[in-house]
Order: structure tokens, then sequence, then C-alpha cells
């Protein structure tokens, strides 16, 4: 009699990582997805912002969000009011954020911005790159690049500083909830992943970035199992923001979650619709 039951398990396995990379595709062409980001601008005084109308401006230190003066003939709504003169754009970091809405297909929404100050991001429904995209490239489903490793929490408040691509190599410090530890080829990995909500990001390079993948290199989402592990699903490594969309501003790997070895699984690269690079 043949045992047919890890064939099953592999099978099941990859069918939900076949529709988690058909709902990743999906979500990348929403109206507030990855693709549709066309800008991030800091506003540091008044000034225009590129693509859309009215003027933006600071608040005052302490005070969260951006100031937009306009006329009510450039059809800016803030909160679903018309603006004619002046409005205040509550910040993400708002407990009530502001939402900003241009015309059937542009929005825009503040960030806080980690050395102080706001900026503003425009989304566009009909963006370039949603009107250009082809798929997400990704390898075939691997159950061999399904690990389990070892988890052990942090001292509260261990934190740690990650660069950003567009930081000059300034760092930002991010709370590290736990260690990761897991042995490939003879060697031995603690790796850092840092909270992003309910889940933990952790951000790595490896031997394919540059090659068959994304140079900056990929985010993996994690959560710590009951029993003191956690699970490293490397088939669901995905490609940063970056990768859509130059208005976003990344995280970098940092030296230890660095692999000399090729992570042969996960989203490659995101393509056009006539198969090349979209962001090349």
């Amino acid at each position: 009699m043949t045992d047919t039951s890890t064939d099953t398990t592999t099978s099941t396995a990859s069918d939900a990582w076949r529709l988690y990379h058909e709902r990743r595709e999906l979500a990348v062409v929403q109206p507030l997805g990855s693709l549709a980001l066309v800008n991030t601008q800091i506003i540091d005084s008044e000034q225009p912002v590129w693509g859309v109308p009215g003027r933006w401006a600071p608040l005052p230190e302490g005070e969260s969000g951006l100031k937009v003066i306009a006329a009510a003939a450039d059809g800016i709504r803030v909160d679903g009011e018309i603006v004619d003169g002046e409005a205040i754009v509550r910040g993400k970091d708002d407990p009530n954020p502001g939402e900003v809405v241009f015309s059937d297909t542009l929005r825009g929404f503040v960030i806080a911005q980690n050395a102080g100050g706001y900026a503003l991001r425009v989304w566009d429904a009909k963006s370039e790159g949603i009107e250009n995209f082809g798929g997400i490239d990704a390898y075939p489903f691997d159950p061999s690049w399904v690990i389990t490793a070892e988890w052990s929490e942090n001292p509260a408040g261990t934190t740690m500083g990650f660069e950003h691509l567009k930081d000059d190599g300034h760092t930002r410090e991010e709370v590290i909830p736990g260690s990761i530890r897991f042995t490939h080829d003879g060697a031995d990995y603690d790796l850092a992943a840092f909270k992003s909500g309910r889940a933990l990001q952790l951000v790595f390079a490896d031997a394919t970035n540059g090659e068959s993948t994304y140079s900056v290199g990929r985010f993996l989402y994690l959560a710590p199992n009951a029993d003191g592990t956690i699970t490293l699903d490397f088939n669901r490594a995905v490609l940063p923001p970056c990768a859509f969309s130059y208005a976003f501003n990344c995280p970098l790997p940092p030296k230890q979650n660095r692999f000399p070895f090729a992570v042969e699984a996960g989203e490659k690269n995101v393509l056009a619709k006539d198969g090349s690079l979209l962001h090349g």
C-alpha cells in the first residue's frame, strides 16, 4: 500500500500558496495598493505637490498632519467636505487620520516622518504601474523551504536600528520582540524581525538578489508558534513595496539577515505586461 499522506499535505500547501499568490497580485492593483502610490512628498514649507491641486504647508510643531490651501474649483475633499480656503488633514499617527480625495481616481494620506514633520502620499487608481502590470514572478512552491526555527523572547524594549533605502545611512530603531535561530548547511543564523501590526516582519537578503530576485531584498511575515518554535515559510516571501513604486521607502536587511545562500522560493520580481521588469 502506498502512503499518500505526504503528497496530500504538499498538494494542500501548494494550493494554499497558489491562492495566496493570486490574492497578492490582486492586492497590489487596488486603489490603495502598492502600484497605486505615485508620490510621497515631504512638506517642510508651503508648496505645491506634484500631480495634485492646492498648496500644502506644515502645521505648528506637535500637531499631527498638514494644512491644505485650495479653492472650491480645485475639487479637493478633506474628510468628505470640499475645501474652499484652508483645511487640516490629520496624519496617520492621529487616532482619527484624515483622508483627501482629489478626484475619482486620486486620493491622499498624510504620514509622519521618522525624523519629524509630515509628507503627503498620493495614490492613483489609474497609475501607470497599475495599467502596465503583468504579474508578480515567483518560484514554484517548494516544501523544502518551509523551515522550523527556534523562537525566544527578548527582554521588553529590545530595539535595533534598521536602515531605510532613502535615509542616507541613518537608522530607525525598531522593537525586536524575540530571537529567531535556525541552521542551514551547517551554519547557524540568528535573525532579527521587528513588529508589524500583530505580526513580525523579517527583512532579508540572499544570493538571488539582483540575479533572479529584486535587488534590495524581500519580506517575510511571521508569528511564533505556541510550542516555542517559529515557521519560516519562504514560499511566502514577498517583494517590498519599493519594488512596486519608487515612492516607497523600504527597510533594508540588517547584516544578520543577509544569507550567503540562494533562497529559491517566494516572489522574484514585478513584471510588466510584456514580461519585462516593470521597474527594470
